[in-house]
């Protein structure tokens, strides 16, 4: 078997010569994660996942591991939820696990410099755009926002800024117009999971060198549960955008005869002309709920009322009664 360039460590038997394989860390706490996750441990010695810690969820708030956790244990590997990262014993013990990258993905934190320096080779970040635009923890949520019609993923080297490393490569792809920011964030963890696949030993043995990140950078800050209030004095693709955005969560709200409403999808009727008040229901009918922006109309597809199970909106409606001229909105 032919000796990586960058040197690993061999042993012998009487008929082969085995490569050792790279040894690695897995920073990584979310469902989109995992693909990566799989694929390194199919490359890589994985001797150490980190994850964020057992968080409560659902309705009951019962404690429960991230999916990370939960797919590293079945696969046998070892795994550690630290609470904190800056004490000097934390990156002290991966060190000593002498390992030759990490690799990152949604983790959660950010990692300090001591840690950055644990891996021989360095640290990987799988980001979900094309950077320099939309560095931070939503990149896709922003994406759909700001109404890109493209995206991407990049496989960077984490330096100590907020994703501003080096680029060693990256995949575009084109953004549904009716595509919510979970759907794409399922896209795009696999085409991340593809990329690290196809070059990580490439960057590992030196044949492929990073490039700066060209551009002006925009700015993805985390999601805000304010983020989700829909506001119909916007044109109609700018609401519909935001409903993409904020699914699956924190899900795009509004309030409707005094009720709290969360809408989980929409389309876009007519891009152009004005139907009636901001936010004014114009007609009920089996495939949603139509309802007057500021130029516009947009449908109502799936919603949900607060406490109760999700719906077709035309099936909400009958059963609050809804009519034609009410008015969505504070």
């Amino acid at each position: 078997m032919e000796s990586l360039r960058w040197t690993p460590q061999v042993s012998w038997t009487k008929k082969e010569v085995c490569v050792k394989r790279p040894r690695a860390l897995f920073f990584g706490t979310p469902e989109i994660a995992i693909p990566a996750l799989e694929v390194l441990a199919s490359m890589c010695e994985v001797v150490r996942v980190i994850t964020q810690p057992d968080q409560p969820a659902g309705r009951g708030q019962r404690i429960q591991p991230p999916p990370v956790k939960r797919r590293a244990l079945e696969m046998g590997l070892s795994v550690e939820q630290p609470l904190r990262l800056k004490p000097p014993e934390v990156a002290a013990s991966w060190r000593a696990l002498e390992v030759d990258v990490a690799v990152v993905v949604a983790y959660g934190r950010i990692l300090p410099p001591s840690v950055l320096q644990v891996p021989r080779k360095g640290c990987l970040n799988i980001h979900a755009s094309i950077l320099p635009r939309w560095r931070g923890a939503a990149p896709a949520q922003w994406a759909i926002l700001a109404g890109d019609k493209e995206t991407g993923v990049c496989l960077m080297e984490m330096d100590e800024g907020l994703d501003t490393g080096p680029v060693v490569s990256s995949v575009r792809t084109s953004i549904g117009e009716n595509e919510s920011a979970g759907e794409l964030l399922e896209r795009l963890a696999h085409l991340g999971a593809e990329l690290l696949a196809r070059d990580l030993i490439p960057w590992l043995e030196g044949s492929i060198v990073p490039r700066p990140q060209e551009g002006e950078p925009t700015h993805a800050p985390p999601i805000e549960r304010k983020d989700a209030v829909l506001d119909f004095s916007y044109d109609a693709l700018s609401v519909h955008n935001r409903i993409r955005a904020m699914n699956p969560w924190p899900i795009a709200e509004t309030r409707i005869s005094g009720e709290r409403l969360k809408v989980h999808r929409s389309v876009v009727l007519s891009h152009e002309g004005e139907w009636g008040g901001p936010g004014t229901l114009l007609a009920i009918n089996k495939e949603g709920l139509d309802v007057a922006c500021a130029k516009g109309v947009l449908r109502l597809l799936e919603t949900q009322l607060e406490g109760r199970k999700r719906l077709p909106a035309y099936a909400m409606a009958q059963g609050m009664r809804l009519r034609a001229g009410e008015r969505f909105g504070d």
